[in-house]
């Protein structure tokens, strides 16, 4: 380990302390304002120089603090979804964590494991691994063991195996020869490194900081040459302008987005749902289709065998027998059947040797193996009825062997289908007797000619909750399809038994026959897909996300990782397969639909206080240096000094903080939230020149009323705006009359004490530094008249930009 390192491929990427200090305190914004503020102090404004450096220094220590208290909760949250292997260590198999492989480790491989390392198999049987993301090749590849052939880098080397590859099908055991950066994909990931495809969440922001970037611009450089062009120092007017920017810029917007998600993210993993990253929690609030299969999701997840019938559905012993021999001795991929087989009492075989072993793939769909058993080798082979019968001539029953006509034949397809009209989860198993010369060397070849015993049938009730739970996704925008593998008699029953009426059934081979136009259109309407394929299921998370939607995907096995992928959300269980466990944005420990449900409950939640951050910044912020801008043109001073500015939007983002932690308007989190920055800039410009029209009432009462010099004006100015802007949270953050939602303690106490912080620096010692007056008392009263008409105002322009976004009922 010391001398190679963690097996980590791309070491990750970890914002440290002193980098996120550094993120911070590069921002040209903030590098401007202590560069002018040098130079300020170069010309003897020693005040306006250290006033401007604490405002900047403590609005960076609140950044600082509060973001990194939110990334170690992160990290700590993802520390728990790590990828492991199965290591032998101190002379048995363990589960260890990936990144603890060193050179020399002996791993062993199963279907549906990610290969942990680059290694030499030392055994192989029947393995096949999908090494795509090395090659660009789609098919499985056929790996055998080569112990003594040198290591190479080659992936066609058929005795290598290599990180960043998955098993698809087979057994095998490998010796690391190469681990982390030292690997094929290690050097292939350095170079093509760089950021992940962009989701609508990151897109929104982008967007967003576009429409900010281009007002401040408009704004800075217009206030900057109005200042200069009255005769203004130009280094007095560079310092207001930049102040204004700093207005204007929600700098704290990171910050608030990492809170709210972070918070996010441990709510879920409270309710059992841990996240892989961050940005998926916004998309899990976007969320508008969410594809499933049955198993552990509609139905309880607990198979159980009901019975072992021949083939013309009469209650046989034989079915079962064989069946458990099968899953006694397999050495591939297990799943919850061969665990119901397992659990029956054993049905009495004499003493066994497992020969050999064609795994089970999601090609052939069924699994063979050869035992001895005394003088007699048998290969036993089980898996879907549709295909293992085309692998059949013969049947037996209680009154002996017959060959499998046309009407036997049609007499298994009918008990097949009454088993899964009927619900249950069918198994067909068969068998032959093999000679030596067979035995020695099994393969997909040998599974010929075989003798039909019948069928195993497993239940699997469904959850009694999962009815309401999808009528309630329905409700609230969120509508659940059934995809899945299984027969369609058997999804169609599960989804009738919770109450449900299937609108459209569409099967797999049907899918095949339809271009991408009628996929789409297909992919809209049915609910229930039957007998699908993994790229099926592929194509159609794909048509669902060409229609518009947000897609989410929930699956747990080796085929459904590149639709985990390829949705908006892949959703996997903490037991599933390693590859499906690493393509999924959210990890289940708790299987249930209700622990989907409740995380993309949380994640309208965090949407929605980002959402109100987002218009805060932008309408409170957007009037007050309008009206700075338009106060620049008449008046004879700057209407607020540089330093008070910043002090000002200081304490105004200090209020905010606790926004993160707000319970969200239940109307703004009932349906699915997208991304829209054409609504963000329609609030801006409806509710900012609301601000500014009090803003101007302001400034006449200042000039015409109380006649107010300088430094009066900027401490009534000062007042007024931290009032109006920090107090109409409370009407913003709703869709509603504010007093039909309360907010929370935290952020009633936070507004409060900044505004009480504001009122009371006049008549503080700081007063002289910072270059208050004390007011006059006639002026508070008008401050409090002129905020509480100001908030009613608010209220009226916010349900007229919430009515024409469709986000207010009524």
């Amino acid at each position: 380990m010391a001398r190679h390192g963690p097996n980590e491929p791309v070491p990750p990427r970890r914002t440290t302390a002193l980098r996120q200090l550094a993120s911070l305190l590069s921002n040209p914004l903030t590098v401007t304002l202590l560069v002018a503020s040098g130079i300020s102090a170069s010309l003897g404004e020693w005040t306006d120089a250290a006033l401007i450096v604490t405002v900047v220094a403590l609005s960076t220590a609140v950044n600082f603090a509060q973001f990194h208290r939110s990334q170690r909760a992160v990290e700590r949250l993802q520390a728990t979804t790590t990828p492991t292997a199965t290591v032998l260590r101190d002379g048995r198999w363990q589960e260890l964590p990936r990144s603890q492989l060193v050179p020399g480790d002996v791993v062993r491989l199963v279907a549906g494991d990610l290969v942990p390392a680059d290694g030499r198999l030392v055994e192989a049987r029947h393995l096949f691994v999908q090494q795509a993301s090395l090659t660009g090749e789609s098919l499985p590849v056929e790996k055998v063991a080569d112990p003594q052939a040198p290591a190479s880098p080659d992936p066609d080397s058929p005795h290598m195996v290599f990180l960043g590859s998955s098993v698809v099908s087979g057994v095998g055991v490998a010796e690391v020869v190469a681990t982390g950066p030292g690997t094929v994909f290690g050097a292939l990931a350095r170079r093509l490194a760089g950021r992940p495809p962009e989701t609508e969440f990151e897109r929104g922001l982008r967007e967003f900081s576009h429409l900010v970037a281009r007002t401040v611009v408009l704004l800075t450089l217009f206030v900057l040459s109005v200042s200069v062009a009255v005769g203004r120092p130009p280094l007095q007017s560079l310092l207001f302008a930049l102040a204004l920017a700093v207005g204007l810029t929600p700098e704290f917007l990171p910050m608030v987005t990492t809170i709210a998600l972070a918070q996010g993210a441990v709510h879920m993993a409270r309710r059992k749902a841990l996240v892989r990253s961050l940005p998926c929690i916004e998309d899990l609030g976007s969320l508008d289709v969410l594809c499933t299969d049955k198993t552990g999701t509609l139905t309880v997840g607990e198979m159980q065998l009901d019975r072992s019938v021949d083939l013309r559905g009469r209650p046989y012993p034989r079915p079962f027998a064989l069946a458990w021999l099968n899953s006694r001795h397999q050495g591939g991929l297990q799943n919850p059947l061969d665990a119901a087989l397992l659990q029956q009492p054993a049905p009495g075989w004499p003493e066994q040797e497992k020969l050999g072993e064609v795994p089970f793939d999601f090609d052939r769909r069924r699994a063979s193996v050869a035992v001895r058993m005394g003088a007699e080798v048998l290969l036993v082979t089980k898996g879907a009825p549709e295909s293992v019968l085309p692998c059949c001539t013969h049947y037996e029953t209680c009154e002996g062997i017959f060959p499998l006509d046309a009407d036997a034949a049609g007499s298994a397809a009918e008990a097949v289908r009454e088993l899964s009209r009927a619900g249950f989860r069918t198994l067909a198993v068969a068998w032959r007797a093999l000679g030596p010369e067979e035995a020695s060397d099994v393969d997909v070849h040998t599974e010929r000619d075989l003798v039909l015993a019948g069928f195993v049938a497993f239940a699997d009730p469904p959850l009694p909750e999962a009815g309401e739970l999808i009528r309630r996704l329905q409700a609230q925008g969120v509508r659940t399809k059934l995809v899945t593998g299984d027969h369609e008699l058997v999804a169609v029953h599960v989804w009738r038994s919770l109450g449900l009426d299937p609108k459209q059934v569409v099967l797999g081979e049907e899918l095949a026959r339809l271009d991408a136009a009628a996929l789409e259109q297909v992919a809209e309407e049915a609910d229930i897909f039957a007998r699908v394929s993994p790229a099926q299921k592929h194509q159609l998370v794909l048509a669902l996300k060409r229609r518009g939607h947000v897609v989410g995907f929930l699956g747990d096995g080796i085929n459904d990782a590149p639709s985990l992928h390829a949705a908006d959300v892949g959703i996997s269980v903490v037991n599933a397969a390693d590859v499906a466990r690493e393509a999924a944005d959210v990890v289940l420990l708790d299987r249930r639909l209700e622990t989907v449900h409740d995380a993309i409950l949380e994640g309208r939640l965090a949407f929605g206080n980002v959402l109100k951050f987002l218009l805060m910044e932008t309408s409170s912020n957007f009037g007050n240096v309008f009206s700075m801008a338009g106060a620049a043109l008449f008046l004879p001073f700057l209407p607020m000094l540089p330093h008070q500015i910043l002090l000002n939007n200081f304490l105004y983002d200090l209020a905010q903080l606790a926004i993160p932690a707000d319970p969200v308007d239940p109307q703004l989190a009932s349906r699915p939230r997208r991304w829209d920055v054409r609504f963000v800039q329609s609030f801006m410009w409806l509710l900012g020149p609301v601000s500014s029209v009090f803003d101007f009432l302001t400034f006449f009462v200042l000039l015409r009323v109380l006649h107010a010099p300088e430094a009066l004006f900027h401490t009534g100015w000062f007042v007024e705006s931290l009032a109006t802007q920090c107090l109409v949270v409370f009407v913003i953050r709703t869709a509603r009359a504010p007093w039909r939602h309360r907010p929370s303690p935290l952020l009633v106490a936070n507004v409060l004490a900044c505004v009480l912080v504001g009122l009371l620096l006049p008549y503080s010692p700081l007063a002289g530094p910072l270059g208050f007056v004390p007011l006059p008392v006639p002026y508070l009263a008008f401050v409090l008249l002129a905020t509480g008409v100001y908030l009613v105002a608010a209220e009226l322009a916010k349900r007229l930009a919430f009515r024409r976004a469709g986000l207010l009922n009524g």
